[in-house]
């Protein structure tokens, strides 16, 4: 499954700046097509005129088509996501809310994203929990057969990412999922580079518990994320902190919290960007995932056989199955330097940086990378044109 070139166009036409500046920064933050910038400008111009509590009552319709969007994204039931404002306060709602005790075990991968791992470190300081960090294999991906034997009796949960911020390489979610399952473990899967670049099955990833954004490759408004969490579990998980929408006060000595992943939000949000994720996951689902996974998977490989063939140039994604991001580097010229070299040429890329990935880069004497990330509205001609500027 392919996108037409009409759909291209139309993608192009709805990002308008495509004509000045070549965004290849998508992983960390993607501009919002103009019908999730309408949406989200729409209901802010309606909160101006009514009110911030009258335009939420006028926005029910898409406030709860939200919910069912990303189910459908997700292939979950509504009443399994959560609000949250970004992806980071959803993994650690999730996280923190885990029964966790002295001596347990987290096992890990050392691709997992910084916050998450002192997420790790802050718990086995509180907690007395234990960090089993599984080794790579060849590929640079999750070796899942060292995984399965670092389980012990005291193993009680698989936390891994499944993107990686610095790099290209997709983990093997869906063969994590099953090592988790043989051996009874809750399963955290961090999904903030794949939501919305990769068509993600739950049910046959297998995971119970999913964190992402809806600023990056779903193309939505800052300070939007969301979190799925399993029924399989929900009732064991006690949110770390709630509020009056998160439970109910039944009593004066008691609460029920909210059921479902609801009990993960709070009273307060951004009701504008709830209004636009709404918008840039029916406009993703639209397109389809597995047309926009094809399309962004195939430009970055373009790029990656382009930028391999530049002297000096050194490209750095590892894994099996790689993705929209790629990152390398360039003899003589420091990733952030080159970073700032392509700003002046109108052209949006990142540097993913050492104590953003201790275990990874450090492990490969990596100090830092220029990273690329692409989307299904970049181009051929936009690759040829970057790859000139890298050149110099």
């Amino acid at each position: 499954m392919t996108l037409t070139d009409s759909q291209i166009a139309r993608l192009r036409a709805d990002t308008p700046s495509c004509a000045e500046r070549i965004h290849f920064n998508n992983a960390g933050a993607s501009p919002m097509p103009a019908p999730v910038y309408e949406a989200v400008a729409g209901h802010l111009a309606l909160e101006c005129e009514v009110g911030g509590y009258e335009a939420e009552a006028r926005a029910r319709p898409a406030l709860e088509r939200m919910y069912t969007a990303l189910a459908e994204l997700l292939r979950v039931a509504p009443h399994e996501i959560a609000y949250v404002e970004n992806a980071t306060r959803a993994w650690d709602m999730a996280f923190y809310s885990l029964p966790l005790r002295e001596g347990d075990r987290i096992v890990t991968h050392a691709s997992e994203y910084a916050s998450n791992y002192l997420a790790f470190l802050q718990t086995a300081k509180r907690r007395g929990v234990a960090i089993d960090v599984a080794p790579s294999d060849a590929s640079g991906q999750v070796d899942v057969d060292a995984m399965a034997r670092l389980v012990g009796p005291r193993t009680r949960l698989v936390a891994v990412t499944h993107v990686p911020t610095q790099g290209g390489l997709v983990n093997p979610a869906a063969e994590i999922g099953r090592v988790a399952r043989e051996h009874g473990l809750i399963y955290l899967l961090d999904a903030c580079q794949s939501a919305g670049q990769i068509d993600l099955d739950v049910g046959a990833i297998g995971c119970h518990i999913l964190s992402g954004t809806g600023r990056k490759f779903l193309r939505g408004p800052r300070g939007t994320g969301f979190l799925y969490v399993s029924d399989e579990i929900v009732e064991r998980l006690e949110p770390p902190f709630v509020d009056l929408h998160a439970a109910t006060w039944t009593g004066d000595d008691r609460y029920e919290l909210a059921p479902g992943a609801r009990r993960f939000e709070n009273w307060e949000s951004f009701v504008a960007g709830r209004v636009g994720l709404a918008a840039a996951v029916d406009y993703a689902l639209a397109l389809g995932l597995p047309a926009i996974e094809a399309r962004i998977a195939g430009l970055a490989q373009d790029l990656r056989d382009r930028l391999a063939g530049i002297a000096g140039v050194t490209v750095h994604d590892q894994g099996v199955r790689r993705c929209g991001i790629v990152t390398f580097t360039r003899d003589g010229e420091p990733p952030e330097q080159l970073a700032r070299r392509m700003a002046g040429h109108d052209v949006s890329i990142s540097v993913s940086s050492a104590p953003y990935a201790r275990l990874d880069l450090g492990a490969r004497g990596l100090p830092s990378l220029a990273r690329a990330s692409l989307h299904c509205f970049n181009t051929l001609a936009e690759i040829e044109r970057f790859c000139e500027l890298v050149a110099g």
